[in-house]
């Protein structure tokens, strides 16, 4: 073998290495940014439903007051 043949084959494993892990560190980086972005939007579900309950319970005791108003006003 050649000197020339081994340092092809040397940079070319470099280069490989490289874009691999060049490729993995990228595609990791895009993924957390995808779950904090999701983890994000799931915070805002959950405090859309919080805010929904309590504004059922909140409707519910207005009901009562309505119903308890025209029955005192009968």
């Amino acid at each position: 073998m050649d000197f020339t043949s081994l340092a092809v084959a040397g940079m070319s494993l470099i280069g490989t290495l490289a874009g691999t892990f060049g490729g993995i560190l990228v595609s990791n980086k895009l993924t957390t940014y995808r779950i904090e972005q999701l983890e994000k939007k799931v915070a805002a579900h959950n405090n859309v439903v919080e805010r929904t309950y309590r504004l059922e319970g909140q409707m519910t005791e207005v009901q009562h007051d309505i119903r308890d108003l025209k029955s005192a006003r009968s």
